[in-house]
């Protein structure tokens, strides 16, 4: 079992230490933002969880990606527990690609691989569309 431990550091302000022993500031106030909130480390968590998968599974297909930036984008719930139930993912690849090869690796990705995106996907709706674009 991986083991996360969270300790208060005053206000709305938490550090975490991670199974692999990093750490990360949270910040859940709405007005300080010394750090990122929860929420919005899913979203992150959520694209370099899909941009790992995507990548890797280009590479086994020995194509040169030159780069990838993929942005989230989310909507919560008006009510608690104000649950991310719309996520929208555009994936931007650089480099000289085949389409197909692209769409079939962010389709593994999401249907297979991407356990952020599976967990995810029990409250919220998830989409994507995807750009493939020349050499960065």
């Amino acid at each position: 079992m991986q083991t996360a431990t969270v300790q208060w550091k005053g206000r709305e302000e938490f550090f975490a230490t991670l199974p692999s022993g990093n750490t990360v500031l949270f910040d859940a106030g709405s007005g300080n933002k010394a750090g990122p909130s929860p929420m919005e480390i899913l979203l992150g968590a959520l694209g370099a969880c899909t941009s790992v998968d995507v990548i890797l599974i280009l590479e086994k297909k020995r194509l040169k990606v030159t780069g990838l930036e993929v942005s989230v984008s989310g909507e919560r719930a008006s009510e608690p527990p104000q649950v991310w139930t719309k996520i929208e993912i555009l994936y931007r690849v650089f480099g000289k690609l085949d389409e197909k090869a692209v769409r079939d690796a962010i389709e593994l990705s999401q249907s297979k691989y991407c356990s952020v995106a599976a967990t995810l996907r029990r409250t919220a709706q998830i989409t994507y569309r995807y750009e493939i674009l020349p050499s960065t």
